[in-house]
């Protein structure tokens, strides 16, 4: 993913709502977490460092793997209520760092995993920082989840473009066919500093309701950072439209990029 100019600024947002975060933001599907461990070879004592937890949102299926996961998470706020959503597994730790700054204790690690959140790291110094904390042979795993629109999609993220042109946003556009989702697998081969990347590639569908789906866009970083009063405007205009729907619901495709490299 390209660098940003507000990289700093965004990568901080989701902070401020690290309650709504926990609330809004789905865990990631099984089969998504069974590819990591098949493919970054994990098993039960695996010792990981997972990169930006969130709230914990995969860090949970890791642990039902039972692996042993270091959590790194930029946000304080974020960090507890990870803490909190994370106690039930004792083989769970929550560091809140800047994975940029942070100096690992325990390495070398047998693996680092990212779900979401690599992008945010300096893309000048992300592998160097992943490559530093692995074994010989410890794996890089990134995933990287994408709304997509495949030629059956439900028309709504279309349809709601109006409602950000309302608001005056230009919004960011309908989502793209998942063939146009590339993933980073390119850039990880072009660090030098990981084997050939494995890469696996899932699609499946979420029905959301209003509920569903103003609660995940309410944690969306682009809309953290809009004035109150038009925030609540794209919100009330969007839950309009879903309730105006025979079902009250919307179809929402979905692309997980599973991609996993060992270090050299």
């Amino acid at each position: 993913m390209p660098e940003t100019p507000d990289r700093e600024k965004r990568r901080r947002t989701f902070d401020e709502v690290a309650e709504l975060y926990a609330r809004g933001r789905p865990r990631y599907p099984d089969f998504v977490i069974d590819d990591v461990v098949e493919l970054a070879r994990f098993g039960p004592g695996s010792r990981v460092v997972e990169i930006g937890c969130g709230t914990g949102q995969a860090t949970k299926g890791l642990a039902e793997r039972g692996l042993d996961v270091t959590c790194v998470e930029l946000g304080p706020r974020l960090a507890e209520v990870a803490r909190q959503e994370l106690a039930p597994y004792p083989r769970v730790r929550v560091v809140n760092a800047d994975v940029e700054h942070w100096q690992p204790e325990a390495a070398p690690y047998d693996g680092v995993a990212a779900f979401t959140a690599f992008h945010w790291v300096d893309p000048e110094r992300r592998y160097q920082l992943a490559a530093a904390m692995l074994r010989a042979d410890g794996a890089l795993a990134v995933v990287s989840i994408h709304h997509v629109m495949p030629p059956d999609a439900d028309p709504f993220y279309f349809e709601i473009q109006e409602d950000y042109r309302a608001v005056g946003m230009a919004g960011d556009g309908a989502p793209p066919p998942p063939d146009e989702i590339v993933g980073i697998a390119a850039d990880i081969d072009a660090s030098g500093l990981f084997c050939p990347v494995a890469v696996r590639r899932r699609e499946w569908e979420v029905v959301d309701t209003a509920d569903d789906h103003i609660a995940l866009i309410n944690t969306y970083s682009p809309n953290l950072l809009l004035p109150e009063e038009q925030r609540q405007e794209l919100f009330a205009r969007i839950r309009r439209r879903i309730d105006a729907r025979p079902d009250g619901t919307v179809r929402k495709s979905m692309l997980a990029v599973v991609q996993v490299a060992r270090r050299r």
